[in-house]
């Protein structure tokens, strides 16, 4: 019980940190950033990710397919670190097709951050429900703005990168836990 309200009150101070206005004001200077640095989870300690699951930022619903090497990208459209890897992310979702990709929007308003997926022309979904990052409790909650996660084709979380991510990185990260090769 205790260790529940633990990971509770820090996802609370995570999703609360990152702006002093509320979602209607964004402050760019206030948000919890990372420092690029990346965490590969060893398979023995790898714990299940939860089900991704619920309202997108174009309208629509849907639920991540099980059994796929999937990324997914914690982000808001204020955050700098954030712009510059969006054309990363969309580019590795282009060239790696076999790779489920998705984005969770953040402390952010939904006019700001279709702007944004427009302007860095994302194809893949972006999930509008700040619940789905708390849902990460009990594996590897995303800790910083913007936070990518990989979760393996079994389903458990294989990889953390705090901050905004790199194509050599992006590309190390998804080739272990891939096992396979990857088109950067």
């Amino acid at each position: 019980m205790k260790r529940t309200l633990l990971v509770a009150l820090c996802a609370t101070l995570l999703l609360t940190s990152c702006s002093s206005g509320g979602l209607s004001k964004p402050n760019e200077n206030a948000f919890v950033g990372g420092s690029g640095a990346a965490k590969l989870i060893n398979v023995s300690d790898r714990k299940i990710a939860p089900t991704v699951s619920g309202a997108l930022l174009n309208g629509q619903s849907l639920t991540l397919s099980a059994g796929k090497v999937t990324v997914i990208n914690v982000w808001a459209s204020w955050c700098s670190p954030c712009r510059a890897e969006a054309p990363i992310l969309e580019d590795f979702s282009k060239k790696n097709p076999e790779i489920q990709f998705a984005g969770i929007l953040t402390r952010d308003n939904q006019s700001a951050a279709q702007s944004f997926v427009k302007r860095f022309k994302l194809t893949y979904p972006n999930f509008i429900d700040d619940a789905i990052i708390a849902s990460f409790r009990g594996s590897i909650l995303p800790n910083a703005i913007p936070t990518t996660l990989i979760i393996d084709k079994e389903g458990r979380v294989a990889a953390r990168i705090s901050g905004a991510t790199t194509v050599a990185l992006l590309k190390d990260l998804l080739e272990k836990v891939s096992g396979g090769s990857v088109n950067a």
